[in-house]
């Protein structure tokens, strides 16, 4: 298995090719995700596998674990997207209703707080740098996904907000990759985000026309 820690030298820094090949992948997701097609879970699921590796190296637990949560939510994600396409052959996406957006908050926030404590009086777990950030990152990528397996516009969000941590925490942990694809993602985030906005709108809008001409 040593060449899962194979790596070579960009500009005199260390890069992992799981690291990579990871992010390279992951990057990918945001574009399937943008297109709404089943591929994006088994591209995510393998991305997650290949950071987990990159991650255990690097000794981030923080994003190792998070990365094996990554691994469910892409076979739930993909389970619940199949589901949503069976029943209207194409996937509907909304924007969540206040109680979800306060429950996706709630567990944000309060996630974030358990997981930090847990980071801090663990030892084994060995985060040296930021157990708050790392706590976020974890919880937040989380919620991003669980979200996005609905469908809900919003999990574009949690993602913008997790990228301003992601990247000093990746640079911190010496997964250089990691911080310039957290950077890209942030401008793909950003254009998917208007995408799913835009579509999620046009149901609400045929809804008008049809009370237009009713009336």
């Amino acid at each position: 298995m040593s060449w899962l820690n194979a790596s070579f030298t960009l500009f005199g820094e260390h890069v992992l090719w799981t690291d990579l090949l990871g992010n390279a992948l992951s990057l990918a997701v945001v574009y399937l995700a943008m297109r709404k097609t089943l591929w994006t879970w088994p591209v995510q699921l393998t991305g997650a596998l290949l950071l987990l590796a990159a991650s255990l190296h690097a000794h981030a637990p923080g994003n190792a674990l998070k990365q094996v949560l990554f691994c469910g939510l892409a076979v739930f994600g993909f389970w619940s997207w199949r589901q949503g396409r069976q029943t209207g052959g194409s996937l509907l996406v909304r924007r969540a209703t206040a109680r979800e957006r306060l429950v996706l908050g709630a567990v944000l926030l309060g996630g974030t707080a358990v997981v930090a404590q847990l980071f801090i009086h663990l030892t084994w777990l060995q985060v040296a740098w930021s157990p708050w950030a790392n706590a976020y990152i974890f919880v937040g990528s989380a919620v991003a996904t669980f979200a996005q397996s609905r469908a809900l516009v919003d999990f574009w969000i949690v993602w913008i907000l997790v990228d301003l941590v992601g990247v000093p925490l990746a640079l911190k942990s010496g997964l250089y990759v990691s911080a310039a694809v957290y950077g890209i993602f942030f401008f793909m985030v950003m254009a998917g985000f208007r995408d799913w906005l835009r579509e999620s709108r046009r149901p609400v809008e045929s809804a008008r026309m049809r009370d237009a001409v009713a009336a």
